[in-house]
């Protein structure tokens, strides 16, 4: 669990040294996101080649290998002189922890006996939960304290334990240890890193380049298309494929994948959002609106232990129903946020949201992966990590694009009936003139003033409207995820 906790914290740590990371790199605004981007793009691209890159090498063998390339890249990182060198060390710090999640997520499914395979993803999920409260916080605390390249530095000790633990502990089981040589599907490879490349980039960079008006993207998008399609022919095809698409053939693997994107989608949307809600409309600080995001980690770290030992008796679909229609209940409050709420109203929502999460995850996994043969569970656990992530690619490309858009169409909307016609607004005007007048300002600043502080509150009632509609929108995509449950069956153990 130690790598997988590693790999989850350095997705979130970097975000929050991007600005100070700016100057030290001398890159601009739009360039110093390609180190988010570029770690995004060699993640996503690996992850499901897992199962087929441990059966070439062992598994073992691989989990070290990774763990090594992951710590060497992080003290790279921490090194680089400008951005060219630090897009290249972070591409090779995503793809060695692209295959650290499945792996360890494989291996707890292989460490428990079937029955508690429930148990077994909630321990785990206490690691992924908790890490995205952990970087954010400690990545803003290093940087604040100490310069941004320590968030890279910390990684170093941590890889080391790791590195031991796995050489002691971890054994490849029988059916890894006579792996049989066969050829590598260079053209599976190829339209893999094509297809998944190339959508990371057009979900990224989409709102930033104005989606489709932009020739960059349609491209991208183009590429995208045809290489994954491509791609599910060509594997359906060879007899030894990188990513076996044949696991589809079980419906409850299908259905839980399926679930786990749309989980994914309200996940990363809804956590995207608030941070940025607190922060730009009620002008919290990144530590204050951290502190309102903390308790709903916390919140999942209780409950899954919880639902860990529920699920070693009983049926888990009824657990991911009643985490469903928390999720919900959790954004219907959120749609309900206004500008004159406090501190408690942003967190008690959050709190459950938190805990709507650790009721889906566990019961999500072991039904989804209970019915996959050993020898297939690295590359299952590998897709089923993928379509988590483009899921919440998706929900946060939706998530800010809906904000900018909704935005501007509130925005018209509400200046349309802020004119000089309008009583209310008339009095409002002339009540911020009195008051700037009388604060010694010129009649012509007192007009001005009076005329900036109402378009500052159409812009905020604007933003206000949007980011309301966002949380109603996340929560439908809640609640349409219920009918999918009735495809999902009692898991069925294989060996």
């Amino acid at each position: 669990m130690i790598p997988a906790f590693m790999e989850i914290v350095d997705t979130s740590i970097a975000n929050v040294a991007l600005p100070h990371m700016q100057g030290s790199l001398n890159a601009g605004t739009e360039e110093i996101t390609w180190v988010l981007t570029s770690y995004l793009i060699s993640n996503a691209i690996v992850m499901p080649m897992t199962g087929w890159l441990a059966r070439m090498f062992g598994r073992k063998r691989f989990l070290i290998s990774c763990i090594i390339l992951f710590t060497m890249a992080s003290f790279l990182c921490g090194l680089a002189p400008n951005l060219p060198s630090m897009v290249l060390f972070r591409i090779i710090q995503g793809a060695a922890g692209g295959a650290l999640i499945p792996m360890s997520q494989a291996i707890m499914m292989e460490s428990f006996p079937p029955q508690e395979g429930g148990m077994a993803m909630a321990i785990f999920g206490i690691g992924a939960m908790f890490g995205p409260v952990v970087g954010p916080t400690l990545g803003g605390w290093i940087t604040d304290n100490f310069t941004w390249r320590w968030i890279f530095y910390i990684n170093i000790p941590v890889g080391i334990i790791a590195v031991i633990m796995a050489k002691f502990i971890i054994f490849d089981p029988s059916y890894l240890k006579n792996r049989e040589k066969t050829t590598i599907d260079y053209w599976g490879l190829t339209l893999l890193t094509l297809g998944i490349g190339s959508l990371q980039v057009v979900l990224d960079k989409g709102q930033q380049d104005d989606w489709f008006n932009s020739t960059f993207i349609v491209t991208f998008s183009i590429i995208a298309v045809v290489s994954l399609l491509t791609f599910a022919y060509v594997e359906l095809k060879h007899p030894h494929p990188i990513v076996n698409l044949r696991l589809f053939k079980n419906v409850a693997f299908a259905a839980g994948n399926f679930i786990m994107f749309m989980v994914g989608f309200c996940l990363y949307g809804s956590v995207v959002m608030l941070p940025l809600f607190l922060q730009t409309l009620m002008g919290y600080s990144a530590t204050t609106a951290g502190m309102v995001m903390a308790p709903g980690g916390i919140a999942s770290v209780i409950v899954l232990p919880l639902v860990g030992f529920y699920l070693q008796r009983h049926d888990g679909k009824k657990v991911i129903l009643a985490g469903l229609l928390t999720g919900a209940l959790a954004m219907y409050l959120m749609r309900g946020f206004t500008l004159q709420c406090s501190y408690w109203d942003f967190v008690w929502p959050r709190v459950l949201l938190g805990v709507a999460l650790g009721m889906i995850f566990p019961p999500l996994s072991r039904v989804t992966l209970a019915g996959i043969p050993r020898v297939e569970m690295g590359n299952a656990t590998g897709i089923y990590n993928l379509l988590r992530n483009i899921g919440g690619s998706v929900g946060i490309a939706l998530s800010v694009t809906m904000l900018s858009r909704l935005s501007q169409f509130y925005q018209s909307n509400l200046v349309g009936h802020v004119n000089s016609y309008n009583t209310m607004t008339q009095m409002h005007l002339a009540g911020l003139k009195q008051a700037a007048l009388a604060k010694g300002l010129d009649i012509a600043t007192a007009n001005k003033t009076a005329l900036e502080i109402v378009y500052r509150i159409v812009r905020r009632e604007s933003g206000m409207l949007a980011y309301s509609y966002i949380f109603w929108v996340i929560g439908l995509a809640f609640l349409s995820i219920i009918p999918l449950l009735l495809l999902l069956r009692k898991p069925r153990y294989n060996p």
